[in-house]
């Protein structure tokens, strides 16, 4: 077994430094160093919930921090939220497979989330960093780093366009307001999910999907019916992902009706063609 879990390791760094060299390791390094994710002395801990996405960048930052001038500490960190006996098993094996020690705990989200009647994706996410900062922080890590990618952060803009009435996406890197010291990035932030998925099924992994109940019961829910709108519109315009992530990036204020600099600031109203002023 010990022989096999080394072969496996080897091969999961080679396929991210060769195979997918170029949409997935320089993309990975071009979001650490545009978003400074990442400085020297840190102690990052990468969550692995036993997906896909989880795993793709826990394989990241080991290359990266066995090579980078900048030095810095990974701990592997797994919560288990109510897995079914046979999940928890394929996280664990998934991640001993690419070479993972992982830090395991339980937690009482799924039991938690199935009594909520709305939001019970947000409530979950809530949750999940809430004790993913506890558990990190028990490790000594001042970072969580979650496998967040392009495609999640460009869903979340129209989700939040359609769904929550205001205009704003996910961000790269987020300072924890309960955890004095504590931050979340997402170095897989300029990464495409159809890359990942095509390393997933190179290294031959049976990768968990959202294992909630609530989540399975609304046929993957109002993320998945965005995710199907938008891979409808890029069979006609190939653009469509980096136009509106880029859009994130390029906001005219003298075109829009008003803006918060933050979520307890006052909307700052903008007349029509005038610059904004803040009084």
């Amino acid at each position: 077994m010990e022989k096999i879990i080394d072969q496996r390791e080897i091969m999961a760094s080679r396929s991210i430094q060769r195979d997918f060299r170029k949409p997935i390791w320089r993309r990975f390094l071009s979001a650490v160093r545009t978003y400074e994710l990442i400085q020297p002395g840190d102690h990052v801990a990468a969550c692995i919930s036993g997906g896909k996405d989880s795993l793709a960048l826990a394989v990241c930052l080991r290359e990266l921090a066995k090579y980078s001038d900048v030095p810095f500490k990974v701990s592997y960190l797994s919560m288990d939220p109510g897995y079914t006996k046979e999940n928890r098993e394929r996280m664990i094996e998934n991640a001993e497979k690419l070479g993972f020690e992982l830090n395991v705990f339980d937690s009482p989200i799924f039991e938690a989330v199935e009594s909520v009647d709305r939001g019970a994706c947000h409530v979950c996410a809530s949750m999940r960093r809430g004790y993913l900062y506890k558990e990190a922080k028990k490790l000594g890590c001042n970072k969580i780093a979650l496998g967040h990618h392009l495609d999640d952060a460009v869903e979340t803009i129209l989700l939040s366009l359609i769904y929550g009435g205001e205009y704003k996406t996910m961000m790269p890197k987020v300072k924890s307001k309960n955890f004095e010291g504590m931050e979340l990035i997402r170095p897989l932030y300029l990464v495409r999910e159809r890359d990942i998925i095509a390393w997933q099924q190179f290294m031959g992994l049976d990768t968990l999907r959202c294992a909630c109940k609530v989540t399975r019961s609304e046929d993957g829910g109002k993320r998945k019916q965005v995710k199907d709108m938008l891979s409808a519109w890029e069979q006609e315009n190939p653009a469509v992902f980096g136009n509106i992530f880029h859009s994130i990036e390029h906001v005219n204020l003298q075109t829009v009706l008003g803006y918060q600099m933050r979520t307890d600031a006052p909307i700052i109203r903008v007349a029509c063609g005038e610059e904004a002023n803040e009084e």
